[in-house]
């Protein structure tokens, strides 16, 4: 691939969500995206928080910044209205805030499968679309057996400690970064982009990276194309 894109982001961020759907709108306007491979890395924002709590996602956020709930109510509506014109529905009156440990221990195994973007998506939609508890291990597997993954293999993977390295790993290399917050995008290790950008911010972050990669090729042309025989046929020049 000629440019990666490795994307640290936690399943209950409204931003990662709507950063992540930016960054592919920005990607269906670059021409080479066929070459571009984006990998979801693990970021919790709150490794102690508890899978259930009584607290709405309104109370959650006036308790974390001090402030009212009408004015966490007011917050999380202009969230909503920038998710609504990625194309995206959040549902704060019915969130289920919970601990995502387990969400990222199973998105790893869905990478191992080839199915990490697949499950991320089904994370992020079932948590602010759908209104599930995505640590509940039921919603979990319904989660992996949708997403084309084996059940009784990924219960295994649940009711086990695996993964649990591949976790840590991605955010110890988060805090090596300096990752404070996310969504936190990394482009071929060389260029960051932090936070939910406008989709321009992403189109010309490609263009940027794709033209250096293209720069950096020993090879250089010194003529257009002549004849040339590729998948077993051959153009006459």
């Amino acid at each position: 691939m000629a440019v990666k894109i490795e994307v640290w982001s936690d399943f209950v961020c409204p931003f990662c969500y709507i950063g992540k759907r930016r960054l592919e709108q920005a990607l269906e306007q670059f021409p080479h995206r066929e070459d571009v491979e984006v990998v979801f890395r693990s970021f919790e924002l709150d490794p102690n928080a508890k899978k259930e709590t009584p607290l709405t996602i309104h109370e959650i956020i006036a308790n974390k910044y001090g402030i009212s709930i009408e004015e966490a109510k007011r917050a999380n509506a202009d969230i909503g209205r920038q998710a609504e014109a990625v194309g995206l529905t959040f549902r704060f009156e019915t969130m289920k805030p919970t601990n995502t440990f387990d969400a990222h221990r199973l998105a790893h195994y869905a990478k191992e499968k080839g199915k990490l973007n697949e499950m991320v998506e089904r994370l992020f939609y079932a948590y602010f679309t759908e209104s599930k508890r995505i640590s509940d291990r039921d919603v979990l597997l319904a989660i992996a057996e949708a997403t084309g993954l084996d059940r009784a293999e990924a219960e295994e993977v649940l009711n086990s400690g695996r993964y649990t390295e591949e976790v840590r790993r991605d955010e110890e290399e988060a805090a090596a970064l300096g990752v404070r917050g996310v969504p936190f995008f990394v482009l071929n290790g060389k260029y960051a982009i932090s936070g939910a950008q406008p989709v321009d911010v992403f189109r010309r972050a490609l263009e940027k990276v794709w033209e250096e990669e293209q720069q950096a090729s020993p090879l250089r042309s010194l003529a257009g194309e002549g004849g040339m025989c590729a998948d077993g046929s051959c153009l006459i020049d």
